[in-house]
């Protein structure tokens, strides 16, 4: 019997489907331990958050061949190998020695590397895409040297020498310390899609003050009521949007090169800040939930991103995401959209300002909340009018109670 018989793979798993690489955060065994399906043999670090790998048979670990720390490994690529209780040591050392891990990039075809929708239509080695990805470059901006105007790897190289030309170069002075930091998977995905967000998506800001005391007041009745229940000003925030996306349509929507998605339902993400990045977990149906039901929701979500136990069911999707700032004193910000949605708002902090009142000067908590839209689909008059919702729920919070 050969050897690749006598030792099953483990693979590095696909946990989401945007998923490409990932780094194996921990081993929860050693080589030599005995497992059974459903044991959680390793941590994965995805992009979002840290996930418990689970054994799917039962066997003993012969050889971890990517050690913990290991960082950008492909999916699919082999990370240990598994011996069936009864086989030979023999055969489980000498399988390691057949199954070396090869970068999805050296053996997949272009076409399974290529991104799903327009970019399939871009001729390019697998090479060329894995460095592309590596060096965060649009291949539809790299001109090809291949038959056909087949993109190359060298092709991506000449790119991403002519962009590092055009970007500074960093000198530290020689009295400044300093220590160079890896970027973490999160890190290097949300620079990848934040880049890609603002070279791709044109943005439209509209901003809208909303005075918030009425707002106040119902929160402190409410709370009293709630015996011991503590609901935030985000709670209130997510469940206005979230009606007013099922007021305005139009807002909740999705771009692709051909069609317009609209969504019938609000799956309202919210914007957790977590150590080295940003994950935003997804309340999923907002605009037919109550008040208590998103803050007891938001409030196990945040818990779950904070600890880095997000799932991807927990994060995935998502059709508008609410971004919170004013917790840090920032007054008014600009987000940047999260693709492939087409709008995300920012809030500010709840500050007293002087305000008019039927040309009498008054003070009013007021917030600013500034909405980012991707002007491929939602134009000026529409999102004006879903701001002018928001602040009409935010300022009449009785509804937001319903």
């Amino acid at each position: 019997m050969e050897c690749s018989l006598m030792a099953s793979k483990i693979l590095m798993p696909g946990l989401t489907p945007t998923m490409e690489e990932g780094t194996i955060a921990s081993w929860l065994v050693k080589e030599g331990d005995a497992i059974s399906p459903g044991d959680v043999i390793a941590e994965i670090e995805t992009d979002k958050a840290v996930i418990e790998l689970e054994a799917a048979e039962a066997g003993v670990i012969a050889k971890i061949l990517v050690p913990e720390g290991s960082e950008d490994i492909k999916v699919d690529a082999v990370i240990a190998l598994l011996r069936q209780e009864g086989n030979s040591d023999t055969h489980a050392e000498e399988a390691p020695a057949q199954v070396v891990p090869v970068p999805a990039a050296e053996v997949s075809s272009a076409d399974s590397l290529a991104p799903k929708g327009p970019r399939e239509k871009i001729k390019a080695s697998p090479a060329a895409r894995h460095l592309a990805r590596n060096e965060n470059i649009d291949l539809a901006e790299v001109q090809g040297s291949g038959p056909g105007n087949r993109i190359l790897k060298g092709d991506v190289e000449s790119a991403a020498k002519t962009t590092a030309a055009s970007q500074p170069a960093f000198i530290p002075a020689s009295d400044i310390p300093y220590e160079e930091r890896p970027m973490t998977g999160m890190r290097k995905v949300i620079a990848r899609r934040m880049q890609e967000s603002k070279r791709n998506v044109p943005h439209l800001y509209l901003a809208i003050d909303i005075e918030i005391d009425s707002l106040l007041r119902t929160r402190r009745v409410f709370n009293a009521a709630c015996e011991g229940w503590k609901t935030t000003i985000n709670d209130f925030i997510v469940r206005a949007v979230a009606m007013a996306l099922r007021e305005v349509p139009s807002v909740n929507v999705q771009f692709t090169t051909d069609k317009l998605i609209c969504f019938q339902r609000a799956d309202v993400a919210v914007a957790v800040a977590v150590n080295g990045g940003l994950v935003t977990p997804v309340i999923r149906g907002a605009d037919i939930k109550s008040l208590l039901e998103i803050s007891r929701e938001a409030k196990g979500l945040v818990e779950k991103a904070r600890n880095g136990k997000l799932l991807p069911e927990d994060y995935q999707g998502g059709s508008f995401t609410v971004s919170n700032v004013g917790m840090y004193g920032i007054k008014n910000a600009q987000a940047v959209i999260n693709p492939p949605q087409a709008a995300i708002i920012a809030i500010g902090q709840g500050t007293e300002r002087a305000v008019v009142r039927n040309g009498e000067l008054a003070v009013a908590t007021v917030l600013t909340a500034t909405l980012s839209c991707d002007h491929r689909v939602i134009d000026g008059a529409t999102s004006s009018e879903f701001l002018a919702a928001v602040k009409r729920l935010l300022e009449d919070p009785e509804k937001l109670l319903n």
